[in-house]
């Protein structure tokens, strides 16, 4: 034990140092005796670089030549940078740690000092990088722009015959599939059309392709080369016009059965119907001026397979109303079913004005009705050329009763005729 308890620590010089401020301390004033301090100085000790690896042993007077010697212990670096070094570490500082060792960069051969080279690493325009497209070649730094523009895989270039910009790795790829890239006419011809413009070259071009004759709808059947359809063209004219004339003829009895089938749809079948009358006081006007104007609703039928009907309407009266009341009638036309119905015409048929008052509970409908005469020729089955005045009722409404209320309101006028469905004789 030191005095006082103390435990005392050896330097690199084999000196005691205090464990408070790691100064030297005096032998004489720890061990005031020569003999324990010739016994101290004899005691065994281990190298204070035990830790780091050190395996020395031996009398404490021997430390300090020891470590004089010992490869752990710290050093002036030899190159004179200022920095303590191992002995064991010396050579691996000043080869690559130094700041004023000096080495050759292992891309250029240049040599350059410690702190120079750490600067000059990254920026060796010969060093080996990866391309910056990620293509995965490494050129040299200096390189790199060229590699990009010229010879990188993945740099854009446009395609020659669309001018759209593709990376240089898929570019022909494009090329295979390309609309505007030039293709061979399968025909053989001397053309190589756009991709996209293949059809309307051999459609409207190809001097080899076969062709049909442009009267093709009229029924002419050539079909040859566009220089034999010419020829073609020019030598039958005659016969192409008979063809369109009979096509004409065709389409015209077409559309003359159309237009039947559409009057067809058109035709009303229920035994009603309600007939609009517009632009009422132009029409009232005219009768009034002219002498027998008559106004003809569109036919209807009493049903589906039943007789065939139309309204007649006489403005300014006709008859016993002229010129005081309005005048209708029910006229009986031929119809396509007629060979099977029942004759003479026996069904009760009613005439309703309507009174287009605001509010429905004040409105005063005009209806007159009648069954027909079977004696009378207007019921019976009619020729070719219906009756010209029908039957009904000359002094249907007064002039004064049509101002009187709403059966004229915007300048329309509503009229129904309806054929009483139960005393219709159905085939």
């Amino acid at each position: 034990m030191t005095p006082m308890g103390l435990l005392f620590k050896v330097n690199s010089e084999g000196l005691f140092t205090s464990p408070v401020n790691a100064t030297p301390v005096d032998y004489a004033k720890i061990y005031p005796d020569p003999e324990s301090e010739k016994a101290i100085m004899g005691s065994v000790v281990y190298c204070i670089h035990h830790k780091e690896g050190c395996q020395w042993s031996d009398e404490l007077r021997k430390l300090k030549a020891h470590l004089n010697t010992c490869k752990h212990d710290a050093v002036l670096c030899a190159a004179q940078c200022g920095a303590m070094i191992p002995r064991v570490l010396m050579q691996d500082h000043l080869r690559y740690t130094c700041p004023r060792r000096r080495a050759n960069c292992e891309h250029c051969g240049k040599e350059f000092s410690g702190s120079a080279l750490e600067e000059h690493q990254g920026n060796c325009g010969h060093e080996p990088v990866y391309c910056e497209n990620k293509c995965g070649a490494k050129v040299q730094r200096r390189h790199t722009q060229q590699h990009v523009q010229q010879h990188c895989s993945k740099r854009l270039v446009p395609c020659r015959h669309c001018g759209q910009r593709y990376t240089q790795d898929t570019v022909s790829a494009h090329g295979a599939m390309c609309s505007r890239a030039p293709v061979p006419c399968p025909q053989r011809c001397l053309a190589a059309p756009a991709r996209d413009e293949l059809d309307a070259h051999l459609r409207d071009h190809c001097p080899s392709g076969s062709v049909l004759c442009t009267y093709k709808d009229a029924g002419c059947r050539f079909k040859g080369t566009r220089q034999a359809l010419e020829r073609h063209t020019e030598e039958s004219s005659q016969q192409h016009l008979a063809l369109v004339s009979a096509l004409a003829t065709r389409q015209a009895r077409q559309l003359e059965s159309l237009r039947s089938a559409v009057a067809r749809l058109s035709v009303n079948y229920t035994g009603a119907l309600v007939w609009r009358i517009s632009d009422w006081a132009a029409k009232m006007a005219e009768a009034k001026c002219k002498d027998g104007v008559e106004l003809v609703s569109p036919a209807f039928y009493t049903s589906q397979y039943g007789y065939k009907l139309q309204a007649s309407l006489f403005l300014n009266g006709n008859g016993a109303g002229e010129a005081s009341h309005m005048s209708v009638y029910i006229k009986i036309l031929p119809g396509e079913y007629d060979a099977l119905l029942r004759w003479p015409f026996a069904h009760t048929v009613s005439f309703t004005l309507f009174d287009q008052s605001s509010s429905p509970d004040r409105a005063c409908n005009i209806v007159e009705s009648f069954v027909p005469d079977p004696t009378w020729k207007n019921f019976q089955r009619p020729s070719k050329e219906p009756d010209a005045l029908g039957f009904g009722f000359p002094r249907f409404v007064s002039h004064e009763m049509l101002k009187k209320r709403n059966f004229v309101k915007d300048d329309v006028m509503f009229l129904r005729v309806k054929v009483d469905p139960s005393k219709i004789v159905a085939v």
